[in-house]
């Protein structure tokens, strides 16, 4: 497990500019070359940013998710170490750099790049003076998409606005695996992008949606998570998201009610029940996490 000083040396300090970007990405098991298989050709890889889903069969690979370019030439590499097949599709689960910046390093290898429709204007318009740069997907969906790579289903779903107003979640159906992309910040607070088109309110629905789609068997793979919590578990953990969520809201709201400023509800220490969440090393603090349902429920 990484010391606290590895952290914060992988979280950078791109923070202060774009809330996001440089956010690390941590979790509980590691492999020598960051490539973890969980069954059926689907695993994941971590390096810094958000995790990377991968398939690989005979004659298919997929890749969800791109994080920066460094890292995902390093992706790129193990995954040629393991096959020589192309890249048939890679997959965004959402907007964000520290899942699309690598894009660019990985376009020319890509047959097609698959996102949400929303998610090439929310790129750009995130990339600011970099719009005209950004490597967006080609190939984009509203609702659902289905998509048929070697003995592998991918179904590719959206749910409305949530983490951001584009997120896609991509189940592998056949290995039973699901990458639900930042829907999931595993025991750490969550970045909530209203100003890409976040709701809470929907985020919770969304959440109690794909806990009834999914079962007791399906693995859940996560955009992010506390390095003793992990980037990968069961569909009991859509509804831990949904509970932190309902508390976070729920405590927000009573301050409203009550007239207390919001600069004095953002200073709290912790939500109450969720006092795990508060780790010295995760870089999102609770009070952007206040700040931004505040904003959604005051303005909404």
């Amino acid at each position: 497990m990484p010391t606290r000083r590895a952290f914060l040396q992988l979280a950078g300090t791109g923070l202060a500019a774009a809330p996001f970007v440089g956010l690390p990405h941590l979790r509980a098991t590691f492999s020598v070359d960051g490539f973890t298989e969980l069954r059926r050709g689907v695993g994941t890889f971590t390096a810094r940013g958000g995790t990377i889903g991968w398939l690989l069969r005979e004659e298919a690979v997929v890749l969800v998710d791109a994080q920066f370019p460094e890292t995902a030439r390093q992706c790129w590499e193990g995954i040629r170490e393991r096959t020589d097949q192309p890249l048939n599709v890679l997959i965004n689960t959402h907007h964000h750099g520290d899942h699309t910046a690598g894009n660019a390093a990985l376009a020319e290898h890509a047959g097609h790049i698959v996102a949400h429709a929303n998610v090439p204007a929310l790129q750009r318009q995130a990339a600011g003076d970099d719009a005209d740069a950004q490597v967006v997907a080609d190939l984009t969906f509203d609702t659902a998409l289905t998509l048929q790579r070697a003995d592998e289903t991918l179904r590719l779903t959206h749910n409305g606005a949530a983490h951001t107003g584009g997120d896609t979640v991509i189940h592998f159906e056949e290995a039973n695996i699901a990458h639900v992309g930042d829907l999931v910040f595993n025991m750490v607070y969550p970045f909530i992008d209203i100003d890409g088109g976040a709701s809470t309110e929907g985020w919770i629905d969304t959440l109690e949606t794909l806990h009834e789609r999914f079962d007791d068997d399906t693995v859940v793979i996560f955009g992010h998570g506390a390095p003793d919590a992990g980037i990968t578990g069961g569909r009991e953990d859509l509804l831990q998201m949904r509970d932190f969520l309902t508390a976070l809201r729920s405590f927000v709201r009573a301050g409203t009610q009550a007239g207390t400023p919001i600069d004095e509800i953002a200073a709290a220490d912790v939500i109450p029940g969720f006092e795990a969440y508060d780790r010295a090393d995760w870089p999102l603090p609770l009070e952007r996490c206040i700040r931004a349902v505040h904003r959604e429920i005051t303005t909404g």
